[in-house]
Protein backbone atom coordinates (compact mmCIF):
# COMPACT_ATOMS: atom_id res chain seq x y z
CA UNK A 1 0.00 0.00 0.00
CA UNK A 2 1.34 3.43 -0.88
CA UNK A 3 1.00 6.21 1.64
CA UNK A 4 1.88 9.78 0.95
CA UNK A 5 2.06 11.39 4.34
CA UNK A 6 2.71 15.14 4.20
CA UNK A 7 6.27 15.86 5.26
CA UNK A 8 7.73 19.19 6.37
CA UNK A 9 10.96 20.39 4.75
CA UNK A 10 13.55 21.10 7.44
CA UNK A 11 16.76 21.38 5.38
CA UNK A 12 17.63 21.86 1.70
CA UNK A 13 20.80 20.97 -0.20
CA UNK A 14 20.48 22.74 -3.56
CA UNK A 15 23.70 21.22 -4.96
CA UNK A 16 22.41 17.68 -4.43
CA UNK A 17 18.79 18.67 -5.18
CA UNK A 18 17.71 17.03 -1.93
CA UNK A 19 15.87 18.01 1.19
CA UNK A 20 15.61 16.58 4.67
CA UNK A 21 11.96 16.23 5.57
CA UNK A 22 10.22 15.44 8.82
CA UNK A 23 7.43 12.91 8.49
CA UNK A 24 5.65 12.82 11.82
CA UNK A 25 8.95 12.85 13.75
CA UNK A 26 10.93 10.64 11.35
CA UNK A 27 13.54 12.54 9.31
CA UNK A 28 14.86 11.38 5.96
CA UNK A 29 16.44 12.73 2.80
CA UNK A 30 14.37 12.96 -0.39
CA UNK A 31 14.97 14.20 -3.91
CA UNK A 32 13.39 17.48 -4.91
CA UNK A 33 14.13 17.37 -8.66
CA UNK A 34 10.53 16.78 -9.68
CA UNK A 35 8.99 19.79 -7.98
CA UNK A 36 8.33 22.58 -10.44
CA UNK A 37 8.28 25.42 -7.91
CA UNK A 38 11.12 26.31 -5.57
CA UNK A 39 11.01 24.28 -2.36
CA UNK A 40 11.52 26.25 0.84
CA UNK A 41 12.20 25.27 4.42
CA UNK A 42 8.82 24.95 6.14
CA UNK A 43 6.98 23.79 3.00
CA UNK A 44 4.94 20.59 3.20
CA UNK A 45 5.55 18.08 0.41
CA UNK A 46 4.12 14.74 -0.65
CA UNK A 47 6.71 12.02 -1.28
CA UNK A 48 6.61 9.06 -3.67
CA UNK A 49 9.43 6.47 -3.80
CA UNK A 50 11.95 8.84 -2.25
CA UNK A 51 11.11 11.97 -4.24
CA UNK A 52 9.03 14.96 -3.24
CA UNK A 53 6.38 15.24 -5.94
CA UNK A 54 4.49 18.40 -5.03
CA UNK A 55 4.03 21.07 -2.41
CA UNK A 56 0.73 21.20 -0.54
CA UNK A 57 -0.73 23.90 1.68
CA UNK A 58 -0.01 23.83 5.40
CA UNK A 59 -3.76 23.64 6.09
CA UNK A 60 -4.18 20.55 3.89
CA UNK A 61 -1.02 18.96 5.31
CA UNK A 62 -2.04 19.44 8.93
CA UNK A 63 -5.53 18.06 8.27
CA UNK A 64 -4.01 14.94 6.65
CA UNK A 65 -1.47 14.53 9.46
CA UNK A 66 -4.28 14.61 12.05
CA UNK A 67 -6.03 11.78 10.21
CA UNK A 68 -2.79 9.77 10.07
CA UNK A 69 -2.25 10.37 13.79
CA UNK A 70 -5.63 8.83 14.52
CA UNK A 71 -4.67 5.75 12.47
CA UNK A 72 -1.17 5.52 13.97
CA UNK A 73 -2.55 5.79 17.51
CA UNK A 74 -4.01 2.35 16.96
CA UNK A 75 -0.54 0.87 16.12
CA UNK A 76 2.45 0.08 18.34
CA UNK A 77 5.77 1.98 17.94
CA UNK A 78 7.39 -0.53 15.57
CA UNK A 79 4.33 -0.64 13.32
CA UNK A 80 4.21 3.20 13.24
CA UNK A 81 7.83 3.59 12.13
CA UNK A 82 7.44 0.85 9.53
CA UNK A 83 4.31 2.49 8.11
CA UNK A 84 6.04 5.88 7.85
CA UNK A 85 9.33 4.60 6.41
CA UNK A 86 7.88 2.03 4.03
CA UNK A 87 4.63 3.72 3.17
CA UNK A 88 5.92 5.66 0.20
CA UNK A 89 8.02 2.88 -1.38
CA UNK A 90 5.05 1.41 -3.24
CA UNK A 91 6.50 -2.11 -3.39
CA UNK A 92 3.37 -3.21 -5.20
CA UNK A 93 4.25 -1.06 -8.20
CA UNK A 94 2.03 1.79 -7.16
CA UNK A 95 -1.21 -0.12 -6.95
CA UNK A 96 -3.04 -0.19 -3.67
Amino acid sequence: MCLSIPSKVVKIDKEKATAVVDTMGVQREVGIDFIENEVKIGDYVLIHIGFAMNIISEEEALASIETYKEILALMDKEERQKAILEGDRCDGGGSA
